[in-house]
């Protein structure tokens, strides 16, 4: 369910960033109360009338009860990005945008013991949300932030990230890494690619002791860590990720398409309720569910955020991409269901669950 919140202030980052800050009424508190990682769903109309969402991670730490929630999100502008272009160029303090309540399970609560995250560019949002939180609340924990960028003036939230290592020099480590720009101090020039991450890594801290690994950024960056972190030994439970950018990546279709069954039919319960209905050549769960409950969630429809979750309850299904679902979601029957095209007669799922 979307609910307006009026914006309090839009900063500048970078060039091409802002921080967006809502203001969230006393009576919506407890619904926007996040979890450190967790991200926004909005909802914005563009000039033609036509819907669009994005889904964008909070940055700022996770307030506790009774203290209202404080919700800041980061956005950086993408090439030909609709919401993006909307925020950094017309959106202004006074106005509304419609939002979900926080989601995702990109997410780490505050423990003891020794964290690491591997980040590329604006994957630094919900990271930044993840330790401010870590080190606030727990004295007995520790943080590795290895983040790269392309120069010092493109990255986002530079001194928030100073100022975390200024507050906690002996539990928070940072490590700036710079691809086209050279560096008075630290790493030399160039992208985090596997075998620098692999020389890396254990210079900085015992990687397989690390209780938690939190990848965030392209696709590439983040499939490179994962080989490294397995190379060295990381169990796959210790690693989580997010991706930001996942491309044009060609996916193969199965033999005989993505085409469903014949007369094949989705039933799906959503808020409780529960309806079948026939399906469409060539649609996936999510646009059938879309053409009778206009309600059922989505963000991104890129196998990305991970907002259209669902566990299949009955039949089958094929996903063509998933960036957001562990190995242990998909084992347990979870699936995406914007990415998820029925292969069998009877497909079953619940948004509920």
């Amino acid at each position: 369910m979307f609910h307006p919140l009026r914006v309090a202030e839009v900063e500048p980052l970078t060039d091409d960033a802002v921080r967006i800050t809502f203001e969230v009424p006393t009576e919506l508190w407890e619904t926007f109360r996040h979890r450190p990682g967790q991200h926004l769903n909005l909802r914005h109309r563009d000039t033609d009338g036509r819907e669009v969402r994005r889904s964008y991670s909070i940055c700022a730490p996770a307030t506790a009860a009774p203290a209202a929630p404080l919700l800041r999100i980061g956005v950086r502008r993408v090439e030909d990005g609709v919401f993006s272009t909307y925020a950094l160029k017309e959106l202004a303090a006074g106005d509304t945008v419609e939002a979900m309540p926080p989601t995702g399970r990109f997410v780490l609560e505050p423990r003891p013991g020794h964290f690491a995250a591997v980040v590329g560019g604006s994957g630094i949002t919900p990271v930044l949300s993840i330790a401010a939180t870590l080190l606030e609340r727990e004295p007995g924990a520790r943080f590795c932030l290895v983040r790269s960028d392309r120069t010092v003036a493109s990255t986002m939230f530079l001194e928030e990230t100073a100022e975390l290592k200024d507050r906690y020099p002996d539990r928070f480590q940072l490590v700036n890494a710079l691809s086209r720009e050279e560096q008075h101090a630290g790493l030399p020039s160039g992208r985090l690619d596997r075998e620098r991450l692999a020389a890396l890594l254990p210079a900085l801290l015992p990687v397989p002791a690390v209780d938690g690994w939190f990848l965030c950024g392209p696709l590439g960056l983040i499939r490179s860590a994962e080989a490294v972190l397995s190379a060295l030994g990381v169990e796959r439970e210790r690693v989580h990720q997010e991706v930001f950018h996942a491309g044009e990546e060609t996916v193969a279709a199965p033999p005989g398409g993505w085409t469903a069954p014949g007369g094949a039919t989705v039933t799906a319960t959503l808020d409780g309720r529960s309806g079948s209905w026939p399906v469409r050549d060539g649609e996936t769960v999510l646009e059938t569910v879309l053409r009778n409950r206009a309600d059922a969630p989505y963000a991104c429809k890129g196998g990305v955020c991970g907002t259209c979750r669902v566990r299949v309850t009955a039949g089958e299904v094929r996903m063509e991409r998933n960036y957001a679902l562990e190995e242990e979601e998909l084992a347990s029957g979870f699936a995406l269901a914007c990415q998820s095209h029925p292969a069998t007669a009877a497909v079953s799922v619940d948004f509920d669950a």
